[in-house]
């Protein structure tokens, strides 16, 4: 059997194309299997079999990682085949993509197996933390770029793993590696506690009685997001946007998540419904909650400007590479240090403030500056939706010298310093 080749038929043509895996069996015999993915031929790479690395194919990553979990258990399956002296026929590769896509199913008793299918039934499955919601689109990726990992590990060090592999030894190994292509330390946080999700869901459904990931120690480091002072928004509300539809839209849109507090996936849905005496009711799309915000001043001038329809047919992405254009022309060139351990080494590196703005810049400045302005944390929670204090406390952005000014603003308030003297 050939290698396999990922193709598209029509390179000329303007809209998206299947990706199709190809495979020659013999002079005359060849599989063209349709996958479910698609791209515009514009992106296709014929070289390289992938997405280019263009920054206008917003779905590259996913695409191109998604290829190489397909290539990765084709040659895992060839692999395994050649071991046992059984050659793969064009009807075996066609089964294994029949159950990689779903169209069949699978026994899942093995790792390998269970974890494509938990990751498979994510759009059916229901999220405990979710109200009664399926599994969400970037909880799925993350499981995903997670087995994709696996797989990389499994190449680099020549082996196979099984649910009784998954123990102290091989999640320390694991790790290095993926020290060893510069992951930050919370992005390997991330594949951690992904990788004992599926096992704890493979030990209740009793395919394994393997318990060692519950030692496994998840370590992560805090978010060095940045937050907009009150002053920077105010900034940013008067700068003249009127040369450029795309970055007046994109400021206006930024300014109502920074007034109410509100995730991108719910202030870019807000409607005439939602709003009723001063407040504004919304359920949350994340958590499925329901929370009631007044109305700012600021809030109310953008939604006049609209006419109550607010702009809404942007992606996240591209929100936020219109945003960065935004602050950016508006002068929010401060100098930052954001450190990050990356490789298990910790790099520091000095941006400008417009550099690292997006589009949950705008929740967490909201809750930052009413903590900064004394407004009570229990109380702001509420509409943040964080369970917990601890959480909260970590979530804002204030800095030792603004706790400081905060603690003088209350002696002077109280009238603390006046006894003094």
């Amino acid at each position: 059997m050939a290698n396999i080749k990922f193709m598209i038929r029509d390179m000329d043509a303007e809209n998206e194309q299947t990706i199709y895996v190809s495979s020659r069996f013999g002079r005359n015999d060849k599989l063209m299997y349709a996958t479910t993915l698609k791209v515009e031929p514009l992106f296709w790479d014929e070289k390289k079999q992938r997405v280019k690395n263009s920054k206008y194919c917003l779905n590259k990553d996913d695409i191109n990682i998604a290829l190489t979990n397909i290539e990765s258990k084709i040659n895992l399956f060839i692999t395994d085949s050649a071991s046992k002296g059984s050659p793969v026929t064009k009807d075996d590769l066609k089964n294994l993509l029949d159950i990689h896509f779903g169209k069949k199913i699978a026994a899942a008793h093995d790792f390998h197996s269970f974890f494509e299918e938990f990751i498979r039934l994510c759009d059916t499955r229901v999220s405990p933390h979710r109200g009664g919601q399926t599994i969400d689109y970037k909880t799925k990726r993350e499981y995903a770029r997670t087995y994709y990992y696996i797989q990389e590990y499994e190449k680099k060090r020549k082996l196979r793993l099984d649910f009784r592999n998954i123990n102290q030894s091989f999640f320390n190994d694991f790790v290095a590696f993926l020290q060893e292509l510069e992951l930050s330390t919370n992005t390997i946080w991330h594949k951690t506690v992904s990788l004992k999700a599926v096992m704890k869901a493979a030990n209740e459904q009793e395919l394994t009685d393997n318990t060692k990931y519950r030692l496994f120690k998840n370590v992560s480091e805090e978010s060095q997001a940045i937050a907009l002072s009150e002053n920077e928004l105010d900034l940013l509300a008067h700068f003249d946007f009127s040369h450029s539809f795309r970055l007046e839209r994109t400021r206006d849109l930024f300014l109502i998540g920074c007034w109410t507090g509100l995730r991108f996936s719910d202030f870019t849905r807000i409607r005439e419904e939602n709003i009723k005496n001063g407040m504004l009711t919304i359920q949350q799309q994340k958590t499925n909650e329901f929370v009631t915000i007044p109305l700012h001043p600021v809030f109310l001038r953008i939604w006049e400007k609209y006419n109550g329809i607010l702009p809404s047919n942007i992606s996240n992405q591209k929100f936020n590479d219109n945003l960065k254009d935004v602050c950016r022309e508006a002068g929010l060139n401060e100098h930052v240090l954001k450190s990050i351990t990356k490789g298990g080494k910790k790099q520091t590196t000095v941006y400008e403030k417009w550099q690292l703005v997006s589009s949950h810049t705008a929740r967490r400045s909201f809750a930052t500056n009413l903590y900064k302005s004394g407004f009570p944390s229990i109380s702001i929670m509420q509409i943040t939706g964080h369970k917990t204090e601890s959480s909260f406390l970590k979530y804002i952005k204030v800095t030792k010298e603004e706790h400081a000014k905060m603690l003088m603003m209350h002696w002077q308030k109280n009238g603390n310093l006046l006894k003094v003297m």
